[in-house]
């Protein structure tokens, strides 16, 4: 599974707008993320990970 697929499948039924406005970052770039055009920063991921309540690891390795 990519990247891409696990921010999505992480993502479940929330909106992107619900997700960005909550880590503070722009719908376009979680867009890019999650079609695979991006990786974020390291502190988004830091972001992003605490938010899904996964690890690091299993987000983006």
């Amino acid at each position: 599974m990519s990247i891409a697929e696990r921010l999505i499948a992480a993502r479940g039924n929330k909106t992107q707008v619900e997700v960005c406005e909550a880590i503070g970052i722009s719908r376009a770039a979680l867009g890019m993320y999650e079609l695979g055009k991006r990786v974020p920063r390291d502190e988004i991921k830091v972001r992003l990970a605490k938010y899904y309540n996964k690890s690091i690891e299993e987000l983006f390795y």
